[in-house]
């Protein structure tokens, strides 16, 4: 897997945006999603999995008991992955990861916890166009048919009902790329999507040390953490906008009036 280490804001933007150039429609669209964290050396392990216990089978009763204890109205259908994307973004521990298609996005997640300053951060950038083709044949034809790049829950929903009826269509691992429905404000404004691995088990940062071609590290020195924070913040890019609501303008104040340390 390619790492690399930028060394100022204009680089930083050039390669996060590099390769998004599609020539058959002479426009710039990237295939990457993104994923910003505070510390390069965080993984990309589930919250399933950092529950330390047995995650195929504590999966099931916490999606379960999610869904009886939520409101009747939490989710406008009862698809299994309307409540599995709606536990996710209230921070249930599932096997899915978020991601985002906003470059910008994955910038602030990477710089917004303070507490990581004296951190190199790091943005996961995984090519999900070229993931889609490690995919079996039936998930990939349904992709060909919408001509999709990315799944939709209606998507997911034509081929398996529940998590134990996908992970039977799927033989060995593998990763898919969903949207999340527009739950609320929050996922419209954080450009939101979600890994999903083939098993509750499953390691995507190992399964993508096994195809190195399909993603790329980049590390953002601890050095530049304060620069590219303060031109986000100027670009708009903020807890104010990305947590909508009072808790979210409160972050935000938060961070923004804490003086630099150093």
């Amino acid at each position: 897997m390619e790492e690399i280490r930028v060394t100022s804001w204009n680089e930083l933007s050039e390669r996060l945006y590099e390769g998004s150039w599609e020539e058959p429609i002479s426009r710039f669209r990237s295939n990457f999603a993104f994923r910003g964290l505070g510390n390069a050396a965080y993984d990309l392990k589930t919250g399933l999995i950092r529950l330390s216990g047995s995650a195929e089978k504590l999966e099931g009763h916490l999606l379960r008991n999610f869904i009886k204890y939520s409101r009747r109205d939490a989710v406008s259908d009862n698809s299994m992955w309307n409540w599995l994307a709606l536990a996710q973004h209230h921070g249930l521990p599932t096997r899915l990861i978020d991601w985002t298609f906003s470059p910008y996005v994955a910038m602030h997640f990477a710089t917004v916890r303070l507490m990581d300053y004296e951190h190199d951060a790091v943005i996961w950038c995984v090519d999900f166009v070229k993931t889609n083709r490690l995919l079996p044949e039936r998930l990939r034809a349904i992709l060909h048919e919408e001509g999709s790049n990315a799944f939709t829950i209606d998507m997911l929903n034509l081929v398996a009902g529940t998590l134990p009826d996908y992970d039977r269509l799927v033989q060995g691992e593998c990763v898919v790329f969903f949207e999340p429905p527009s739950l609320d404000d929050r996922i419209v404004n954080q450009f939101a999507l979600f890994s999903m691995m083939s098993s509750p088990t499953a390691r995507l940062d190992h399964w993508l040390e096994q195809h190195p071609e399909l993603s790329r590290r980049i590390v953002i020195p601890a050095s530049l953490k304060w620069e590219v924070r303060d031109k986000l913040d100027q670009a708009n890019i903020t807890e104010r906008v990305l947590y909508p609501g009072l808790d979210g303008l409160s972050s935000w104040l938060k961070r923004y009036y804490t003086p630099k340390t150093r």
